[in-house]
């Protein structure tokens, strides 16, 4: 496996971690359906939450800067078919959680719940 593979999943496992510590309750990792990827999907209370998870080993550029509109197009409609197949019936929330570090490291964590809402289309 790759290095950046295995930091990756260093930082959803650490994602993982803090998000149970913060009251989630994790129902998925790494669900795919056709090109997208869910990293972890969650409940929180009365929602489903949908976790993209950005790791780095450092912080010289802002990680959210990859969350674009094309993975945000990605995630929802990810979202959308898990919702559809599972037949969800909670509200949905996108969090983006990034995690800088490597494996063997203390990872600083940063959470941003709701970060943002579907667009009107994901065409």
């Amino acid at each position: 496996m790759a290095e950046h593979n295995n930091e990756g999943a260093w930082g959803e496992n650490v994602a993982r971690e803090y998000l149970i510590t913060q009251g989630y309750t994790i129902i998925d990792t790494n669900a795919t359906f056709g090109k997208n990827e869910l990293d972890i999907v969650a409940r929180h209370h009365n929602r489903i939450v949908f976790v993209e998870v950005k790791t780095r080993s450092t912080d010289e550029y802002d990680p959210l800067d990859a969350v674009d509109r094309k993975k945000i197009s990605h995630l929802c409609r990810g979202a959308e078919a898990y919702v559809k197949a599972y037949n969800i019936p909670h509200p949905v929330q996108f969090d983006i959680i990034v995690v800088i570090g490597t494996p063997g490291s203390k990872p600083k964590i940063d959470h941003y719940p709701d970060a943002f809402l579907p667009p009107l289309s994901t065409r």
